[in-house]
Protein backbone atom coordinates (compact mmCIF):
# COMPACT_ATOMS: atom_id res chain seq x y z
CA UNK A 1 0.00 0.00 0.00
CA UNK A 2 1.57 3.52 -0.90
CA UNK A 3 2.06 6.12 1.58
CA UNK A 4 -0.93 8.54 2.41
CA UNK A 5 0.38 11.98 2.98
CA UNK A 6 -2.06 14.98 4.02
CA UNK A 7 -1.29 18.77 3.19
CA UNK A 8 -2.08 21.96 3.84
CA UNK A 9 -2.61 24.62 0.52
CA UNK A 10 -1.51 27.55 3.20
CA UNK A 11 1.95 26.07 3.99
CA UNK A 12 3.96 26.42 0.95
CA UNK A 13 6.99 24.88 2.26
CA UNK A 14 7.48 21.15 1.92
CA UNK A 15 5.64 19.20 4.48
CA UNK A 16 3.10 16.45 4.86
CA UNK A 17 1.29 15.47 7.31
CA UNK A 18 1.76 11.05 7.38
CA UNK A 19 -1.17 8.43 7.92
CA UNK A 20 -0.65 5.08 9.11
CA UNK A 21 -1.54 4.17 5.80
CA UNK A 22 1.34 2.20 4.05
CA UNK A 23 4.69 1.47 5.99
CA UNK A 24 5.57 -1.97 7.26
CA UNK A 25 4.29 -2.94 10.53
CA UNK A 26 2.39 -5.13 11.55
CA UNK A 27 -0.48 -6.09 14.72
CA UNK A 28 -1.85 -3.17 16.12
CA UNK A 29 1.07 -1.01 14.75
CA UNK A 30 -0.24 -2.02 11.02
CA UNK A 31 1.03 0.49 8.72
CA UNK A 32 3.38 3.37 9.26
CA UNK A 33 4.76 3.42 12.54
CA UNK A 34 7.65 5.63 12.88
CA UNK A 35 7.93 5.39 16.83
CA UNK A 36 11.18 4.52 17.93
CA UNK A 37 9.62 5.04 21.54
CA UNK A 38 7.14 2.41 20.55
CA UNK A 39 7.58 -1.69 20.81
CA UNK A 40 7.14 -2.57 17.49
CA UNK A 41 9.86 -4.46 15.66
CA UNK A 42 13.19 -1.85 15.45
CA UNK A 43 13.61 -2.82 11.61
CA UNK A 44 10.13 -2.05 10.35
CA UNK A 45 10.35 1.33 12.28
CA UNK A 46 13.36 2.45 10.60
CA UNK A 47 11.90 1.17 7.12
CA UNK A 48 8.62 3.37 8.09
CA UNK A 49 10.89 6.47 8.51
CA UNK A 50 12.82 5.53 5.84
CA UNK A 51 9.60 5.78 3.45
CA UNK A 52 8.92 8.90 5.37
CA UNK A 53 12.59 10.34 4.54
CA UNK A 54 12.06 9.62 1.05
CA UNK A 55 8.89 11.01 0.48
CA UNK A 56 10.23 14.22 1.91
CA UNK A 57 13.07 13.93 -0.55
CA UNK A 58 16.14 13.80 2.15
CA UNK A 59 17.66 10.97 3.77
CA UNK A 60 17.29 9.25 6.55
CA UNK A 61 19.66 10.64 8.78
CA UNK A 62 18.65 14.65 7.79
CA UNK A 63 15.40 13.30 9.11
CA UNK A 64 14.96 14.94 12.60
CA UNK A 65 13.74 13.92 15.95
CA UNK A 66 13.95 14.87 19.08
CA UNK A 67 12.76 12.74 22.73
CA UNK A 68 9.62 14.25 22.94
CA UNK A 69 8.53 14.85 27.04
CA UNK A 70 5.40 16.85 26.88
CA UNK A 71 7.53 20.06 27.59
CA UNK A 72 7.89 23.76 26.01
CA UNK A 73 11.87 23.35 25.10
CA UNK A 74 12.71 24.17 21.69
CA UNK A 75 15.66 22.26 19.74
CA UNK A 76 17.58 25.15 17.03
CA UNK A 77 19.20 23.03 14.20
CA UNK A 78 21.74 24.63 12.50
CA UNK A 79 23.73 21.44 11.18
CA UNK A 80 22.45 18.04 10.21
CA UNK A 81 22.96 16.53 13.50
CA UNK A 82 19.73 14.07 15.19
CA UNK A 83 18.97 15.77 18.24
CA UNK A 84 16.95 12.44 18.71
CA UNK A 85 18.77 12.36 22.63
CA UNK A 86 17.54 15.79 23.72
CA UNK A 87 14.86 16.30 25.39
CA UNK A 88 12.02 18.98 24.22
CA UNK A 89 8.82 19.16 21.87
CA UNK A 90 10.20 21.20 18.62
CA UNK A 91 12.51 22.18 16.35
CA UNK A 92 13.31 24.76 14.14
CA UNK A 93 15.75 25.37 11.58
CA UNK A 94 16.69 27.40 8.48
CA UNK A 95 19.06 24.76 6.96
CA UNK A 96 17.47 23.41 3.73
CA UNK A 97 19.18 20.44 4.21
CA UNK A 98 17.14 19.43 7.19
CA UNK A 99 13.68 17.77 7.51
CA UNK A 100 11.88 18.10 11.00
CA UNK A 101 9.83 15.45 12.15
CA UNK A 102 7.26 15.12 15.07
CA UNK A 103 5.69 12.28 16.65
CA UNK A 104 1.78 12.06 17.67
CA UNK A 105 -0.76 9.88 18.74
CA UNK A 106 -3.56 12.02 19.57
CA UNK A 107 -1.45 15.17 20.72
CA UNK A 108 -1.30 17.54 17.78
CA UNK A 109 1.43 18.10 15.48
CA UNK A 110 2.09 21.63 14.53
CA UNK A 111 4.13 22.97 11.61
CA UNK A 112 5.38 26.09 10.69
CA UNK A 113 7.08 28.32 8.23
CA UNK A 114 8.25 31.45 7.14
CA UNK A 115 8.93 31.13 4.16
CA UNK A 116 10.49 35.17 3.22
CA UNK A 117 13.38 34.04 5.86
CA UNK A 118 13.77 30.43 4.92
CA UNK A 119 12.90 29.07 8.67
CA UNK A 120 10.94 25.96 9.80
CA UNK A 121 9.16 24.70 12.56
CA UNK A 122 7.56 21.26 13.91
CA UNK A 123 6.03 21.12 17.18
CA UNK A 124 4.68 18.43 18.98
CA UNK A 125 1.50 19.75 21.18
CA UNK A 126 -0.52 18.18 23.86
CA UNK A 127 -2.50 19.80 26.63
CA UNK A 128 0.52 20.84 28.59
CA UNK A 129 2.40 21.81 25.84
CA UNK A 130 -0.26 23.97 24.93
CA UNK A 131 -0.90 25.36 27.75
CA UNK A 132 2.79 25.91 28.74
CA UNK A 133 3.15 27.97 25.92
CA UNK A 134 5.24 25.41 23.30
CA UNK A 135 3.84 27.46 20.18
CA UNK A 136 4.82 30.69 21.69
CA UNK A 137 8.15 29.19 22.01
CA UNK A 138 8.74 27.44 18.76
CA UNK A 139 7.71 30.75 17.02
CA UNK A 140 10.27 32.77 19.98
CA UNK A 141 12.88 30.44 18.35
CA UNK A 142 11.77 30.71 14.61
CA UNK A 143 12.70 34.71 15.25
CA UNK A 144 15.66 34.23 16.80
CA UNK A 145 16.83 32.75 13.36
CA UNK A 146 15.43 35.58 11.33
CA UNK A 147 11.75 34.45 11.07
CA UNK A 148 9.01 37.34 11.43
CA UNK A 149 5.81 36.74 13.18
CA UNK A 150 3.51 38.06 10.92
CA UNK A 151 5.19 35.88 8.04
CA UNK A 152 5.25 32.66 9.66
CA UNK A 153 2.05 29.76 8.75
CA UNK A 154 0.85 27.39 11.03
CA UNK A 155 -0.93 24.19 10.75
CA UNK A 156 -2.48 22.09 13.33
CA UNK A 157 -2.58 18.49 11.98
CA UNK A 158 -4.72 15.18 12.62
CA UNK A 159 -5.39 15.60 16.52
CA UNK A 160 -8.00 14.27 18.76
CA UNK A 161 -10.90 16.26 18.31
CA UNK A 162 -13.22 17.74 21.18
CA UNK A 163 -15.85 15.20 20.95
CA UNK A 164 -13.62 12.32 21.55
CA UNK A 165 -11.77 13.99 24.25
CA UNK A 166 -13.40 13.62 27.79
CA UNK A 167 -11.71 14.81 30.62
CA UNK A 168 -12.13 15.34 34.17
CA UNK A 169 -13.05 17.91 36.42
CA UNK A 170 -9.68 18.57 37.85
CA UNK A 171 -8.42 19.02 34.38
CA UNK A 172 -11.16 21.60 33.76
CA UNK A 173 -10.48 23.42 37.20
CA UNK A 174 -6.90 23.16 36.75
CA UNK A 175 -7.19 25.05 33.15
CA UNK A 176 -10.15 28.15 33.85
CA UNK A 177 -7.65 28.20 37.53
CA UNK A 178 -5.06 29.56 34.91
CA UNK A 179 -7.40 31.59 32.71
CA UNK A 180 -11.13 31.70 33.44
CA UNK A 181 -11.55 32.30 29.76
CA UNK A 182 -10.29 29.12 28.67
CA UNK A 183 -13.62 27.64 29.43
CA UNK A 184 -15.19 28.36 26.35
CA UNK A 185 -13.06 25.24 24.71
CA UNK A 186 -14.71 23.11 27.11
CA UNK A 187 -18.39 21.35 26.04
CA UNK A 188 -20.74 19.59 28.99
CA UNK A 189 -20.42 15.94 28.89
CA UNK A 190 -22.10 13.20 30.37
CA UNK A 191 -22.28 13.81 34.39
CA UNK A 192 -19.18 15.59 35.56
CA UNK A 193 -16.88 14.97 32.93
CA UNK A 194 -15.93 17.55 29.74
CA UNK A 195 -14.81 17.94 26.36
CA UNK A 196 -11.67 19.58 25.51
CA UNK A 197 -11.31 21.32 22.43
CA UNK A 198 -7.39 20.43 21.98
CA UNK A 199 -6.92 21.86 18.27
CA UNK A 200 -8.69 25.15 18.98
CA UNK A 201 -7.30 25.65 22.11
CA UNK A 202 -4.21 25.34 19.66
CA UNK A 203 -5.25 27.47 17.02
CA UNK A 204 -5.67 30.03 20.31
CA UNK A 205 -2.20 29.93 21.48
CA UNK A 206 -0.84 30.38 18.08
CA UNK A 207 -2.83 33.48 17.31
CA UNK A 208 -1.91 34.80 20.63
CA UNK A 209 1.65 34.01 19.66
CA UNK A 210 1.17 36.70 17.03
CA UNK A 211 1.45 34.45 13.75
CA UNK A 212 0.35 35.16 10.36
CA UNK A 213 -2.14 32.28 9.64
CA UNK A 214 -3.01 29.52 11.34
CA UNK A 215 -5.53 26.53 10.90
CA UNK A 216 -6.40 22.93 11.59
CA UNK A 217 -6.72 20.03 8.99
CA UNK A 218 -9.73 18.95 10.51
CA UNK A 219 -8.94 15.66 10.95
CA UNK A 220 -9.58 13.59 14.20
CA UNK A 221 -6.71 11.00 15.38
CA UNK A 222 -9.77 9.13 17.58
CA UNK A 223 -12.29 8.90 15.05
CA UNK A 224 -10.80 6.67 12.14
CA UNK A 225 -8.88 3.71 13.15
CA UNK A 226 -7.57 2.74 9.70
CA UNK A 227 -6.05 6.27 8.65
CA UNK A 228 -4.88 7.60 11.90
CA UNK A 229 -3.03 5.78 15.72
CA UNK A 230 -4.46 7.00 18.82
CA UNK A 231 -3.34 6.95 21.80
CA UNK A 232 -6.63 7.37 23.52
CA UNK A 233 -8.30 4.55 21.32
CA UNK A 234 -6.07 2.05 22.26
CA UNK A 235 -6.39 2.74 26.21
CA UNK A 236 -10.21 1.95 25.53
CA UNK A 237 -9.74 -1.31 24.10
CA UNK A 238 -7.23 -2.08 26.27
CA UNK A 239 -4.22 -3.04 23.25
CA UNK A 240 -0.81 -3.04 24.94
CA UNK A 241 0.77 -0.60 22.71
CA UNK A 242 0.34 2.02 20.28
CA UNK A 243 1.95 3.09 17.09
CA UNK A 244 2.58 6.72 16.36
CA UNK A 245 2.45 9.54 13.10
CA UNK A 246 4.83 11.68 11.83
CA UNK A 247 4.64 14.81 10.53
CA UNK A 248 7.58 16.59 8.56
CA UNK A 249 8.46 19.62 7.22
CA UNK A 250 11.94 20.92 5.44
CA UNK A 251 12.64 23.90 3.19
Amino acid sequence: MSLEILTSDVLTTKHGFFTRKGGESKGIYAGLNCGQGSNDERDYVQTNRTLAAEAMQVSLNNLNSVHQVHSTQVATLTDDSDPKQAKADAMVTNKSSIALGILTADCAPILFSDPHAGVIGAAHSGWKGAIGGISQATVNAMEDLGAKRKNITAVVGPTISQRAYEVGPEFFEDFIASDNTYSRFFAQGIKDRMQFDLPAFCLHQLRKAGVGHCEWTGHCTYSDADRFYSYRRTCHNSEADYGRLISVIRM
